[in-house]
């Protein structure tokens, strides 16, 4: 099969595509003959080495056809989507023709929508409901801060978070995004320079909740707007990787307000986050109605997998891009 293979930590350029022999499953493994895959972050970082040595073929999702099921779950040709498991971490990822997944990692798909489409949401929107409703219980009528909401991540939550009935308050470093967070549902934009919470005070608006995707670098900014018996969620480090220096929760944390943190990589499919929980095919359907703005802003053939890196590296998508090999 070919692949797309890590040749050395760097930049987007050590993405090279290399033959490799056909991966064969194990029981309690999916073989799955990938026909698109959705681009992260994670994915970046791991190719730059900023994770420490991982697989050699990056990609934690992607939607494709069943090719072998050991244990007869799934028959051949059965469409799927598959989401984390290890892939392109512990174990080669979906940047190729074939991958092998834990069977809890893989969902069966209905849907008229196509593969590009369908590569869009697993991981995104996997990990947004459950950081809504897992680790904040957002209930409708409840005001939710979605802070990085341009990102893919923060976009699939303002679009929950509003189908929910929440009220969204929506941030993002550049003026010039503000309409396309407008037209996802946020009821206002904040552009976030580091301090939201005095601006939430000028605004006279109670926060019931955050879904923080920036992470470290504003963690003490997120505790601080939050209402009293409020609730943090920290998702994602766009702000960076550096620690939260000397924090303390006698003085960083306020009283009653409760923070947590989802790691989607390291837990979903896990018997304690199984991904059976997440509804997909809930998703999808508001997807193909409409209800739902998930489908990519930008999508690559495998052949530009280098380009594709260096334009989400560079934001240039404002929103989920995808890469096709039909």
């Amino acid at each position: 099969m070919e692949a797309i293979v890590i040749s050395a930590y760097g930049g987007p350029e050590v993405l090279v595509p290399t033959e490799l022999p056909d991966p064969v499953p194990a029981d309690g493994e999916v073989l799955i003959r990938v026909k698109a895959f959705g681009l992260n972050h994670a994915e970046a970082y791991m190719r730059a080495g900023a994770w420490g040595e991982v697989a050699a073929v990056p990609g934690v999702e992607c939607a494709g056809v069943v090719e072998a099921d050991p244990s007869g779950g799934l028959p051949v040709g059965t469409p799927v989507v598959a989401i984390l498991g290890g892939m392109g971490r512990t174990r080669n990822g979906s940047y190729a023709e074939l991958v092998t997944v834990p069977a809890t990692n893989v969902v069966a798909v209905n849907s008229s929508l196509d593969w590009a489409d369908l590569a869009a949401v697993p991981e995104v929107y996997a990990t947004a409901w459950s950081g809504l409703f897992g680790n904040l219980d957002l209930r409708p009528g409840e005001t939710i801060m979605v802070r990085g909401a341009t990102s893919s991540l923060g976009q699939a939550a303002v679009n929950l978070a509003v189908d929910h009935g929440a009220t969204v308050l929506a941030t993002t470093r550049k003026p010039a995004h503000v309409p396309l967070l407008k037209e996802l549902g946020a009821t206002d934009v904040l552009i976030d320079d580091g301090a939201l919470a005095a601006q939430v005070r000028e605004r006279e608006v109670t926060i019931d909740a955050v879904f923080d995707v920036v992470g470290n670098s504003v963690l003490r900014d997120s505790l601080a707007l939050v209402r009293p018996r409020g609730r943090v969620c920290q998702l994602g480090f766009l702000g960076g990787f550096e620690p939260v220096r000397d924090f303390d929760p006698i003085t960083d944390l306020p009283s009653g307000v409760q923070l947590s943190f989802f790691g989607s990589a390291f837990v979903l499919g896990t018997p304690s986050f199984p991904l059976t929980d997440v509804p997909l095919e809930e998703i999808y359907g508001k997807v193909a109605a409409g209800a739902l703005r998930a489908r990519p802003t930008r999508v690559f053939r495998f052949d530009e997998i280098v380009e594709a890196h260096r334009a989400m590296e560079a934001g240039e998508a404002l929103g989920k891009m995808v890469v096709t090999l039909d």
